[in-house]
Order: structure tokens, then sequence, then C-alpha cells
């Protein structure tokens, strides 16, 4: 028997809501402040998500920031998502990752999301 969906869950706090998403705080953070906002309906990926569901979740993306930069105080964000097992996905419930970053987090920021492809991230700016 499959696992339940950890995501499905109604037993959350939330840090924000809307009739086509929720905010809640990462169980797993990899920085202070980490949330995620997900779909309230069950779909796997971003791209399964109707365009009222995208446009809830980005609006919750941007109240969940304004959150996190008055509590936490972060330097910068990134922002973004998996979308399936090759990207990286391990809960298969469509989620954004809101990840506040602060300075000295870690060694050397360049490249942010672009470093999923280990060793591929660093690119030198055109002169």
């Amino acid at each position: 028997m499959a696992s339940p969906c950890p995501f499905c869950s109604t037993d959350r706090d939330l840090l924000a809501d809307s009739p086509l998403a929720v905010a809640f705080e990462d169980n797993h953070p990899v920085s202070p402040g980490h949330a995620l906002i997900v779909p309230r309906r069950h779909v796997e990926t971003y791209y399964g998500c109707s365009a009222d569901e995208k446009s809830a979740i980005w609006s919750l993306v941007e109240r969940v920031s304004s959150m996190i930069a008055m509590l936490h105080r972060p330097a910068g964000f990134n922002v973004g998502f998996n979308a399936g097992i090759a990207a990286g996905q391990t809960v298969l419930h469509a989620h954004v990752h809101v990840i506040p970053r602060y300075v000295g987090d870690v060694a050397d920021p360049r490249g942010g999301v672009r470093h999923a492809v280990v060793g591929r991230g660093y690119s030198e700016p055109k002169s």
C-alpha cells in the first residue's frame, strides 16, 4: 500500500492559505524560514496545475516571502520547484520552495539554482 501524501494532510500549521493553495514550513528546512507552497488539490508536478492554481501558488510565494523577510531578515531568496524524479522531486505532490538565503550560508553562492547539475553551475560573465 502506498504511503499517504504528506502534503495532503490537513493537520498542519499554515503560514498562509487561499482557496487553491497553502503555505507551510518545510519539515526539513535548508535554512531558517524555508517554506513550501502547494496546491490543495493533489497533483504530481507544477506542470499538472491549472492556471488558477499556478496563480494562487505565486500569490502565496509573494505573501510568504514578505513574511519570511520580516521575520528572518535574509539577504536573498531561492524560489523554485523540482518537476519529476529525474529533477530531484522526492514528494510527488507539486510544491514550490521559498528558501531564504543568508550571507555566508555557503562558501560561494554564485550560480544559485544552476548548481542542480553538479559542476555545471558556474558561468563567467561575457565581456
